[in-house]
């Protein structure tokens, strides 16, 4: 089977295409440029690569979220309109098990982390059982703070991962690995294929816009 792969949940743009579980072809990049320029371009690019055309495509694969809101609703609406276009099938990973999914240390607890502002983070716990990756504790979005007491009554070894981990190393104070998510994980992660006009975006959380209107209409 072909997969294209898309993972634009944050800053960092990933996308790949595997034939079953060989990459054919990859793009990755972290510079700050808005997806919805790069990402058609790139899934051109990397499928001219792989000397495949669309229609060649058995499936899609897409970081669900948590993250930006605006990359994962560019992410997604990508995928299920090119799902429905070349009626194949869809599938959504979460971000965070995408991003855990870089680290192969096993007897760890793998900790993902993308920046939520205010101190705050969405995260997750993972940990590899019998060579495979398990989340331990569900996505979420909580403080720093709350992560870490969480973190510490597990008893365990943990590490932080994700390229937002650098700029939150003072809060975080722990080990950390700046992996960037790498699409072509995802291919490892799928499950069941999902309904493509039901399909939405993981946010976890309201976007701050969403909170705003909320709190205006309280007041009047």
């Amino acid at each position: 089977m072909n997969y294209l792969l898309i993972d634009t949940s944050n800053q960092p743009l990933s996308v790949a295409i595997m034939q079953d579980d060989k990459v054919l072809s990859e793009f990755n990049t972290n510079e700050k440029k808005n997806h919805s320029v790069q990402l058609m371009p790139a899934i051109a690019n990397i499928l001219e690569e792989s000397q495949l055309d669309k229609k060649e495509l058995d499936a899609i694969i897409v970081a669900e979220g948590p993250g930006s809101y605006t990359g994962l609703r560019i992410g997604v609406t990508v995928a299920k309109t090119l799902a429905y276009a070349l009626n194949t099938k869809l599938y959504g990973v979460s971000s965070l098990k995408a991003l855990a999914a870089t680290v192969k240390e096993e007897n760890i607890l793998i900790v993902p982390v993308f920046d939520a502002r205010r101190e705050a983070v969405y995260s997750g716990v993972y940990q590899y059982q019998n060579g495979h990756l398990v989340q331990l504790i569900e996505d979420q979005y909580l403080s720093i703070t709350m992560l870490k007491e969480l973190l510490y009554k597990q008893g365990e070894h943990f590490k932080f991962v994700g390229a937002d981990t650098e700029k939150l190393a003072d809060l975080l104070n722990h080990d950390c690995i700046p992996n960037l998510p790498k699409a072509k994980e995802m291919k490892a992660l799928i499950d069941h294929p999902t309904e493509i006009h039901q399909f939405k975006p993981n946010y976890i959380k309201i976007s701050e816009a969403e909170r705003n209107w909320l709190d205006q209409q309280n007041k009047n």
